[in-house]
């Protein structure tokens, strides 16, 4: 378990397995989600981009970043070029995709660690149910929600505007 206390200390992995800071989203709203190429809900790529264009026009200080992730019925067998590829032709995504990433188990990336300490599941979990589950870190690096697989990505565009309404930090 790593010893980040804040969102901003962590660093996951791009496609190129580079380490992406995310004190780069200071100030700004995030939306996390673990996705996988080959599930009934990655339909929810062509949501998430419409929410991601639509908010991102007038407020550029929302981003969503993608989780690829292999743990849930190998339903993203694909390499990191692969994963991008499919996003772009398919969905036409142009929020970050990142590097494939466990989000359970002994190998879980220490960001998803932190997201379900700091937002279980229903009753209490602490493991993601599976794929397309969703995250919003509001400016302050605070997690303001956890939405499950089922939920659509237009649905977040409530919560994400109200995030965005809050005062940036001093940074």
């Amino acid at each position: 378990m790593s010893s980040a206390t804040a969102f901003y200390d962590f660093k996951p992995l791009d496609k190129k397995g580079n380490a992406v800071p995310l004190e780069d989203y200071k100030g700004k709203v995030v939306l996390i989600v673990n996705t996988a190429s080959k599930c009934g809900f990655t339909p929810q790529y062509e949501g998430l981009e419409a929410l991601y264009k639509k908010i991102s026009g007038e407020h550029p200080d929302f981003v969503i970043l993608g989780f690829p992730c292999n743990q849930f019925g190998g339903q993203e067998p694909g390499s990191d070029e692969e994963i991008q590829s499919f996003c772009q032709i398919n969905y036409g995504v142009s929020f970050p995709i990142m590097g494939k990433t466990d989000v359970n188990g002994d190998k879980a990336s220490p960001l998803f660690e932190w997201l379900k300490n700091e937002q279980p599941g229903l009753l209490g979990m602490k493991r993601v149910k599976w794929n397309f589950e969703k995250w919003l870190v509001g400016r302050d690096g605070k997690v303001k929600g956890r939405w499950a697989s089922t939920t659509k990505p237009e649905s977040l565009e409530k919560p994400v505007l109200e995030a965005l309404k809050e005062p940036k930090p001093e940074l």
